[in-house]
């Protein structure tokens, strides 16, 4: 049965802490939202259609701490829709990408999932998210972008949480309100347990952040009871109801037209001192350097300018992003952690008029004092607004 096969790995039910898991389950819904789009979803795969389950988001969602693939999160949201619509051909889309919040999320969101075509996205950025307004934006442009897809997917959020019981939730549940998702969140369903002591952190995690094989078990759960919900409600052959259009926007649509730009489709109008930087395995090769000085100018058009560059405890550096002639922003690419590096996006200028803007990137001749070079990498360009529409 289904129920049984998202609680199979770790003895998520009747373990040794006594966690009432019905009640948990009841709290981990934080709105049962707009069902529609999901029932039209959910009647092709019953009459034996093909259905594209997709998944975005950060490291959670990419799987990490998970032992096998089959126990993601993502995964075993996949496998509800093939145990409930055993008809159905069920393919699954993990555009989840590590360390990675809904602000790259919005610009890569077309190219590494919308352009799959999914039926049903489920979206996780409650961690890598602040609890800001600006996150809120950002998530509503992914929002937007899925529900003006062509194919009208259905969708849902999930709020997981840290060692803290910290999650972006506050703000990222004002956006879901907005356009009435179904949201659940695993934060809601065992933070209390925690809290309780019938529950032990370990239990569900794996480190400081990371759901271990049980924890993403009991986030498919969380997401599957809603998905069961829904489908006690749909009768064969009955007409669906309509699909209410697209609300105004909550905060912007600013990032609800969004892109990211690489060397394939944007070509520097000034590169002194630059060169190819190494393949990334999610955006390809940008651009490096290692010499103080050195520029690097684009032309490039929107209403908001980004970048996402590279940070890790390296021999790294600094660098200067600056828009036209409006105030620059110092991008610093050494991180003092040691689990390894990170792609970190970084608005340089928004609120822009139409029309080209030129976009410059200067490496500085000053670096973390722990740092033995300066070594800088731009991974991507990004841009968002008027000039997507």
């Amino acid at each position: 049965m289904i129920t049984a096969l998202l609680c199979a790995v770790s003895g998520m039910v009747g373990g040794a802490m006594q966690v009432n898991e019905t009640e948990a389950l009841k709290r981990s819904v934080v709105s049962q939202g707009d069902p529609a789009r999901i029932l039209r979803v959910m009647a092709r795969a019953q009459a034996g259609g093909k259905v594209v389950v997709g998944v975005i988001g950060g490291s959670i969602t990419q799987g990490a701490a998970a032992s096998k693939e089959e126990y993601r999160w993502g995964n075993r949201v996949a496998q509800w829709w093939r145990e409930a619509f055993p008809k159905a051909e069920i393919q699954f889309v993990n555009a989840g990408i590590g360390a990675t919040g809904s602000d790259i999320g919005a610009h890569r969101c077309a190219a590494h999932l919308l352009a799959k075509k999914p039926d049903f996205v489920v979206a996780e950025y409650a961690v890598n998210d602040g609890d800001t307004q600006l996150a809120a934006e950002t998530l509503e442009g992914v929002v937007r972008q899925v529900l003006s897809a062509p194919n009208k997917p259905g969708m849902m959020l999930l709020f997981t949480m840290n060692n803290a019981g910290g999650n972006a939730q506050a703000w990222h549940s004002k956006v879901g309100a907005h356009y009435s998702l179904p949201m659940v969140s695993f934060r809601d369903a065992l933070w209390p347990e925690i809290q309780a002591g019938r529950l032990r952190w370990e239990d569900v995690e794996g480190d400081v952040v990371h759901p271990n094989d049980r924890g993403h078990g009991e986030c498919a759960r969380f997401i599957g009871g809603v998905l069961q919900g829904i489908k006690a409600t749909l009768k064969p052959g009955s007409a669906q109801a309509a699909i209410r259009p697209l609300p105004k926007p909550l905060i912007s649509d600013v990032f609800q037209y969004a892109t990211m730009l690489g060397p394939a489709a944007l070509k520097p109008t000034r590169s002194e001192g630059w060169v190819p930087g190494p393949d990334h395995w999610a955006f390809g090769a940008g651009w490096k350097s290692t010499q103080p000085g050195s520029t690097l100018e684009f032309t490039v058009e929107g209403s908001t300018v980004s970048v996402i560059y590279f940070r890790i405890k390296g021999a790294m550096g600094r660098a200067l992003a600056q828009v036209d002639d409006l105030p620059p922003v110092t991008l610093e690419g050494w991180f003092d952690a040691d689990w390894g590096g990170y792609d970190a996006a970084q608005i340089v200028a928004r609120d822009l008029k139409p029309g080209p803007h030129k976009l410059t990137l200067r490496v500085l001749n000053e670096r973390a004092p722990t740092s033995a070079g300066y070594e800088f990498r731009l991974i991507q360009v990004l841009t968002a607004g008027m000039a997507h529409r």
